[in-house]
């Protein structure tokens, strides 16, 4: 029994080319869309002010859309420093609940390993790799593929919309601002479904609306997030106790 348990560890932990290469195919649909929003931020990035390479090297290095997004509307000959810094983290402090319910897998990696598959998680492949880690498969192949699927669409579509981003400004207009969104939506559908998955979808989805209607902007996206790990890890804490 333990023999098995150890094997079962061992297949889920594994991280390899191919896997890493299949992770890459699943995720290129969604990628695909993400040129969009990248030409998005390049267009509106050039509009703010900044040079080709520093836009470039921003999606290269930082990798996160909303919050780039975000940054654009604190630019100006002043740069507010440490409102930036924090509007950046809040936007992403997601990520530190991310980190910490892929721990299990990433743990047995070796440290550059594991940091280097972290640099690019993102919401839609973060959440391919727990769905198939909660059906008992290997994710971190589709945390990596799919991540350097997201993130080199990113970089493309970032590079485009410098040079053809006036053919589409306003995403939104196209309905394409809805893409991830309904991504993850499917995502939580055909997931694992009990009565505690539906507490903890209904206690951040409470939060995430409470948090959008009275407190900062893009406060929402950490309060769900936060308010949604309390949730798992309180009904885990009664599934041990029973």
């Amino acid at each position: 029994m333990v023999n098995e348990m150890t094997t079962h560890e061992v297949a889920l932990h594994r991280l390899d080319g191919e896997l890493a290469w299949q992770g890459f195919l699943q995720l290129l649909p969604i990628s695909l869309f993400v040129i969009v929003f990248g030409a998005a931020f390049g267009l509106a990035a050039t509009q703010a002010g900044l040079n080709d390479t520093s836009i470039i090297a921003m999606s290269a290095l930082v990798f996160a859309g909303y919050a780039q997004f975000a940054t654009l509307e604190l630019w100006g000959a002043q740069l507010p420093l440490f409102t930036m810094i924090l509007t950046v983290f809040a936007i992403n402090a997601r990520h530190l609940l991310m980190g910490a319910t892929l721990y299990p897998w990433l743990q047995p990696l070796k440290p550059a390993k594991r940091y280097g598959v972290m640099l690019v998680a993102s919401d839609a492949n973060w959440a391919m790799a727990m769905q198939a880690f909660s059906q008992g498969r290997p994710g971190l192949g589709l945390l990596l593929g799919g991540g350097v699927a997201l993130w080199g669409f990113w970089v493309l579509g970032t590079w485009l919309g410098l040079y053809f981003g006036n053919a589409i400004s306003d995403p939104a207009s196209l309905g394409l601002d809805m893409v991830m969104g309904c991504f993850l939506l499917a995502m939580v559908v055909s997931g694992e479904k009990n009565l505690r998955m539906l507490v903890i979808w209904t206690v951040a989805a409470c939060a995430s609306l409470l948090a959008y209607r009275y407190l900062p902007e893009n406060t929402h996206v950490v309060v769900g997030a936060i308010a949604s790990g309390l949730a798992g890890l309180g009904g885990e804490r009664h599934d041990h106790e029973h």
